[in-house]
């Protein structure tokens, strides 16, 4: 089978960057209805809702890009292939952090895993009013944390893209200084280095 396709411009390069950005940063304004009674999950219920959805559609845009050996074609192509990677990387493991946040408050709760196990309606008494703030609270730090991860990440695409477009021939200036890696790969490399 022959393709037709042709190694991607800096422009479609820095598009993919741009496209991806906006995906990781949609997450933090998605909405999801949440009953009364768990009104505390409200903060992360958006993320957690279209996270996965939006990392799907990352992954499958990298491994397509990867598999046709187009973006990986030219230093412009690794550059951006390096953000990429790094952003999925980043968001795949906050999110996962997020859902075992998640999954740390309704196990507190006893909320069950079976979504169409009913829920308690249960008038809300003086212990259960102090539940809730500590769900809350939890709830929110970790709703704290994904918008965090996500701003970063959206951010750190963006200036990659703005890095490529400004590019004066399709190729990316890469070399052993650290400034000339993707700002998300300097940025992981900086987490890492302070968590040694």
């Amino acid at each position: 089978m022959t393709t037709d396709r042709t190694v991607p411009t800096r422009a479609e390069l820095a598009g993919l960057l741009t496209e991806a950005a906006h995906s990781v940063s949609g997450m933090l304004t998605a909405e999801y209805p949440t009953v009364a009674s768990r009104s505390y999950l409200h903060p992360v219920l958006g993320a957690l809702s279209t996270g996965p959805r939006v990392i799907g559609e990352l992954t499958d845009r990298l491994e397509s890009f990867v598999a046709e050996d187009l973006v990986t074609a030219t230093p412009a192509g690794l550059f951006t292939l390096a953000s990429y990677a790094s952003a999925l990387g980043w968001l795949t493991e906050s999110l996962a952090e997020l859902t075992a946040s998640a999954d740390q408050i309704c196990a507190h709760f006893g909320i069950p895993g079976d979504p169409s196990a009913p829920i308690s309606t249960a008038p809300v008494d003086e212990e259960q009013d102090s539940e809730f703030d500590f769900a809350l609270s939890a709830s929110l730090l970790a709703a704290s944390r994904i918008t965090d991860a996500c701003r970063e990440i959206s951010s750190g695409l963006l200036e990659d893209a703005g890095h490529i477009r400004g590019q004066a021939t399709d190729h990316v200036a890469v070399s052993d200084e650290p400034n000339s890696l993707p700002t998300l790969v300097r940025s992981l490399l900086a987490r890492m280095e302070a968590a040694d």
